[in-house]
């Protein structure tokens, strides 16, 4: 069996939980008309608000999860 082909086999709540330990993304939302970043896990579940970029993917890093931007 290839990659493909047990991606397909997966179910939603699998692939929600694919990378849940091992990734978290960080965007730029607008919140009281400033930028701040918000940290999200894997599963889309909002874990924290920094006011800084480089803070929330330093919080990631230190949580031993890679840091991944979404735009």
């Amino acid at each position: 069996m290839n990659r493909l082909q047990g991606l397909k086999g997966m179910s939603a709540r699998d692939f929600a939980m694919l990378g849940l330990e091992d990734v978290a993304y960080v965007k730029s939302v607008v919140i009281d008309g400033g930028t701040a970043y918000a940290i999200h896990a894997a599963d889309g579940t909002q874990i924290a608000i920094m006011a800084d970029r480089d803070v929330a993917f330093a919080a990631v890093r230190q949580n031993d999860l890679g840091p991944v931007s979404v735009h």
